[in-house]
């Protein structure tokens, strides 16, 4: 008797023989102990068990059974499969992804102990006898609730394309219950953890403990115990989490509402499997039966044009919750100011008076800088000369409260120099602007107001996070500073100003998407403002201020941004009109590996012909001492995956035939 296991590595199983005391124990799904190589032992999942021989192989034994039941059910693998084959990655890198890390340890003893300990622990908190009755909703949400319900008798996936503050999280409210009531289980996906930390709150309220919460902020036994509260006998009936949470075992789920379905952060980039949870979570609903809605104020270009197509259907929310007003804009062209030297750091003259105005009214502030640390790096004043990180080829970014400069590709750190390497002067001044230097220019120009700062140094914890979002909805902060992180659909009652600091960094970006991502950035974190029916203000700094895209962003005019940006992008044959596969080669030697490059994009071209760019050098060409080159392979919609997938894996085994220290792996629809 054997067993194909998946192993938490780049491959998609081995083989084992089973021992004849354990094959009433070896079955599909459960986990078992492995030997690979000479002392190596791993955690792996069973994937089939059979009596067929392998030929020519040395066969080893599985050496322990860690499950008397499956944790992996069958909905579940058929879910990584299809992650396997539609993102071209092994089972292997999906099981390492999908399982919680207590699950997979590599030490036996550690294994047994974990075992030990998870069977002597209470699973969850009992579950709630009574739901509370959701709040009412208003008439305009109410209409949008019954368009949403009569979409879903005949599409399986809806968009709801509500402006900001229109309430959707209400009608989100009224849709779960009404599955729950039904038994059903409904799975809540947001983009990023800072929104757990709110909503969390919010929807326990109403659901008590029938909710868990799943993201990777939580420790390895917190995530372990929600998993095993959903393969249990009384799962959750809603889970609110990450994208993670799509690899959560579902019993019978019903519906999968995918919040902010626009956002960038949906896409797994490090490491594999690469996947992207919204169209992971459309997947999954399909092969449950269930029903997905989509809910955003900026659709993705690929989820509006299916809508607009009638693929999926489609309800809009063109009013604010209680009739609020949507905030102004007002767009400050910095290049004049600049000209005049009127600008203080990147603070314009009507911004910084729009501030004091809401500090003088005990209003509350959110700044947004898309830059974290000080500034972008430091510069010798006397030769030019900058430091950049010895691993990657990018400049290190001055981080002034830690007097350090670090790499935020691969976390290289060291010492402020003082002196310059190149010529030995001693005077270096920095460039560019991070969120760090705001907060010191703030606390310079309005005396007393106090800040709190969010991005990736501040916010490293889930305790991090929550204390910052709990102290600036609590007032006990004048202004938040951030990046990304303040955009992303955060609630705060007494913000009445939100200052966009710089708009021309995304805009610049060398990306076809980049029109499309700043509109999205700047219109989220302009709703951030005149919630609670505050009016709000909102300050649009720019270079840039007679282009297009900042008159649709000012006028709110997705739909004329979006048909620009369409008929370009089917001139260029990019989505959704078309597929992309980004194709990417990494090598410790650099001329060896431009030669392997060209090589790959002729094997590739003589099979899909001018659909193959490149090879090119990325804007980050070498990261962890790795030099990088990418190919991009440009499919019709309508093309065969499986043979697509088929002809690359082919070409992928003869370019490691040549050379095997070549690494080499694929970004399906990056973003």
């Amino acid at each position: 008797m054997f067993a194909d296991i998946i192993l938490p590595i780049p491959f998609d199983s081995f083989t084992y023989l089973v021992p004849s005391d354990m094959e009433h124990r070896v079955m599909r799904g459960c986990r078992v102990v492995v030997p690979l190589g000479k002392n190596k032992i791993y955690t792996g999942v069973v994937l089939h068990v059979h009596n067929k021989t392998p030929q020519g192989v040395e066969i080893k034994a599985i050496i322990d059974v860690l499950d008397d039941h499956p944790v992996v059910n069958e909905l579940q693998f058929a879910f990584w499969q299809w992650i396997a084959n539609y993102y071209l990655c092994p089972l292997g890198d999906v099981m390492k992804g999908a399982l919680p890390g207590a699950m997979k340890p590599k030490d036996e003893a550690a294994l047994k102990e974990r075992t030990r300990k998870r069977k002597g622990s209470k699973n969850g908190n009992s579950l709630d006898d009574h739901l509370a009755t959701p709040t009412t909703l208003s008439p305009v949400q109410q209409t949008a609730l019954n368009e949403i319900e009569k979409s879903f008798q005949t599409q399986n996936v809806t968009l709801l394309h509500g402006v900001t503050s229109s309430g959707k999280t209400e009608i989100y409210i009224h849709l779960i219950s009404q599955h729950m009531a039904k038994g059903e289980q409904v799975l809540y996906l947001l983009p990023e953890i800072a929104l757990t930390t709110q909503i969390t709150e919010r929807l326990r309220r109403f659901f008590g403990n029938h909710m868990g919460v799943y993201h990777s902020k939580f420790t390895d036994v917190q995530r372990l115990e929600v998993y095993q509260r959903q393969a249990s006998s009384a799962p959750y009936q809603l889970i609110l989490g990450v994208r993670s949470s799509v690899f959560l075992p579902f019993q019978n789920l019903g519906l999968v509402i995918v919040d902010e379905e626009h956002e960038q952060s949906y896409k797994q980039q490090e490491p594999a499997p690469r996947y992207h949870a919204r169209n992971a979570a459309i997947m999954l609903a399909q092969m449950s039966s269930a029903k997905t809605l989509l809910g955003t104020a900026t659709p993705s270009f690929e989820v509006y044009h299916l809508a607009h197509k009638k693929r999926y259907g489609y309800v809009q929310l063109t009013q604010r919750y209680r009739d609020m007003m949507l905030p102004t804009i007002e767009v400050v062209d910095t290049k004049e100011a600049k000209r005049k030297r009127l600008m203080h750091g990147v603070f314009s003259p009507r911004l910084i008076e729009v501030m004091q105005e809401a500090l003088d009214r005990k209003e509350q502030i959110i700044l947004f800088q898309n830059r974290r640390g000080y500034s972008s790096f430091i510069e010798c004043k006397q030769c030019g000369w900058v430091p950049r990180c010895p691993h990657c080829d990018v400049t290190l970014t001055l981080h002034k409260k830690t007097s350090t400069l670090t790499c935020h590709y691969c976390g290289y750190t060291t010492h402020i120099p003082t002196q310059c390497p190149a010529c030995e002067g001693e005077r270096f001044m920095d460039v560019g602007t991070g969120t760090e230097k705001i907060e010191e220019q703030i606390h310079k120009l309005f005396e007393g107001a106090t800040t709190l700062r969010m991005d990736l140094d501040t916010a490293k914890t889930r305790q991090q996070y929550e204390t910052i979002i709990s102290d600036f909805a609590d007032h006990r902060a004048d202004i938040l500073i951030g990046t990304q992180m303040v955009t992303k659909g955060l609630d705060f009652d007494n913000v009445s100003v939100v200052g966009i600091l710089d708009a021309d960094t995304m805009l610049n970006l060398p990306d076809f998407r980049s029109y499309e991502r700043t509109f999205q950035t700047l219109s989220q974190v302009a709703g951030r403002a005149g919630r609670n029916n505050r009016p709000g203000h909102v300050i649009l700094q720019t270079r840039s201020a007679d282009t297009d895209i900042i008159r649709q962003i000012t006028a709110n005019d997705y739909w004329q941004m979006f048909y620009t940006q369409m008929t370009e992008r089917q001139l260029f044959h990019y989505p959704p009109f078309h597929r992309l596969i980004y194709i990417y080669l990494r090598h410790r030697d650099d001329r060896l590996l431009d030669h392997l490059a060209a090589d790959m994009g002729e094997r590739l071209r003589a099979i899909f012909g001018h659909r193959v760019l490149g090879p090119d050098r990325p804007p980050v060409a070498r990261i962890q001492s790795l030099y990088i080159r990418k190919l991009m392979l440009k499919m019709e919609p309508q093309a065969s995956i499986s043979r697509v997938r088929q002809a690359l894996l082919s070409i992928q085994q003869q370019m490691l035939s040549i050379a095997k220290n070549l690494n080499i792996y694929y970004d399906v629809d990056p973003l």
